[in-house]
């Protein structure tokens, strides 16, 4: 069984590589790469061509220690993308980017919310209500994947100006309304309706404490970390275990486990050492083994065969084109409202349409929760790639010869 586990992680690791890194030379995010190579070790292509080669490269037997490793590599990332989210970013330039954040969120899930009226009868499982489906979808539609935009940003220099922090605060407070949504989704989803009101309650109650006395006391105990001498195996041993308590707490109101894992990391304080500390250790080795086993895990649930005929792959350019309608236009609209140019609202709408990874969080939620049927699910994995894809080309014409202010 050992064996098995380390020649699926083998092949797994090697693929996400090779593939990241071929996407990179194409100036797209190596995530999306290492999501393709997950794809093609699946049903999508290395089962079709060859089963012999899928069952001895990732044998069926792996597949459950595969997704207890893609679970937990999940709820250290988001921990992680806690740690980049700067609380105090937030509170800046508050109302054009609450109402870009808003709007952003209102416009794609009415959207996606819509567009499950049409989608219900075809595409949503047996026994799941038209209530929870269309929740879900609206989420799906809704999301932009904060850490993505920032590595976007970053490797064009533009982290630092107005666009980029504008950017940055609005996916920030874009991701916090989308995960709350979710997690009220999820309480519908798997609760009678006064089960899922006491855990929306619950989730509530948890976040408001968790941004008042549990970030004083966090505050507290980083402080003291930070004037040790040492920060050695000690404080990474408390962190991690105030992540996985955190994440227990979560799953045990009703939300998934990255809700606690996110909340922990997101009140930490950003410039502590604690945070860099953390991060160096554990960076490197979620991005190198744990997240592609994610991405294979999520490849070998997504099934290109399911979209099969001509009116499937309408249905999936439709749904492109709803969840790209509903996030660019949305956020395109808001910012020009607010008093931004329309090249800046285009560049903007453009970056907060990214889905990328956090996307594929919450689709393997939707289908591990049955709201959302396999042949949806290889769907929205598709617009999830195709959303994130066209941000780096469309991006660049957008800012050719265009002068950026760095903000103070």
């Amino acid at each position: 069984m050992l064996l098995s586990v380390l020649v699926a992680l083998t092949t797994i690791m090697v693929t996400a590589r090779l593939v990241g890194a071929l996407f990179k030379r194409f100036h797209q995010p190596a995530v999306i790469g290492e999501v393709v190579g997950g794809i093609l070790l699946g049903p999508s292509l290395l089962g079709r061509v060859s089963p012999e080669a899928a069952a001895v490269l990732l044998p069926a037997e792996a597949a459950p220690f595969l997704g207890v490793i893609a679970q937990l590599g999940v709820i250290l990332y988001m921990f992680l993308v806690g740690l980049e989210l700067d609380l105090r970013v937030l509170r800046s330039r508050v109302a054009i980017t609450v109402a870009i954040s808003v709007t952003s969120i209102i416009v794609p899930f009415a959207l996606g919310a819509g567009m499950a009226s049409a989608l219900f009868e075809t595409l949503a499982p047996a026994g799941v209500g038209f209530t929870s489906f269309a929740l879900f979808l609206g989420v799906s539609m809704s999301i932009t994947a904060f850490p993505v935009l920032a590595r976007i940003l970053n490797d064009r220099g533009l982290q630092r100006t107005d666009m980029g922090i504008v950017a940055l605060t609005c996916a920030a407070i874009n991701d916090a309304i989308a995960w709350c949504l979710l997690a009220f989704v999820v309480g519908v989803t798997q609760s009678t309706t006064s089960a899922a009101v006491q855990t929306v309650v619950l989730t509530a109650v948890y976040i408001t404490l968790m941004l008042t006395v549990g970030r004083r006391a966090m505050a507290a105990m980083v402080e003291r970390f930070d004037r040790s001498p040492r920060i050695g195996e000690r404080s990474l041993a408390l962190v991690l275990v105030a992540v996985l308590l955190s994440a227990v707490a979560t799953e045990f109101i009703g939300i998934h486990a990255i809700f606690g894992a996110f909340l922990i990391g997101a009140i930490i304080p950003h410039e502590s050492v604690i945070a860099r500390h953390v991060t160096e250790r554990l960076e490197d080795i979620v991005r190198v083994m744990f997240m592609p086993a994610f991405f294979a895990f999520t490849g070998l649930r997504t099934e290109i065969g399911l979209v099969n005929t001509l009116d499937d792959w309408l249905l999936c350019g439709a749904i492109i084109a709803v969840a790209t309608a509903g996030k660019f236009g949305g956020t395109l609209l808001a910012s020009k409202t607010v008093g931004l140019d329309w090249r800046d609202s285009a560049a903007l709408g453009i970056l907060m349409n990214t889905r990328g990874l956090v996307e594929l969080i919450v689709l393997n939620i939707g289908l591990d929760l049955g709201v959302i049927s396999p042949r949806l699910f290889t769907m929205l994995v598709i617009m999830a790639l195709v959303t994130t894809m066209m941000t780096a080309p469309i991006l660049s014409a957008l800012l050719r010869k265009r002068p950026w202010a760095v903000a103070d």
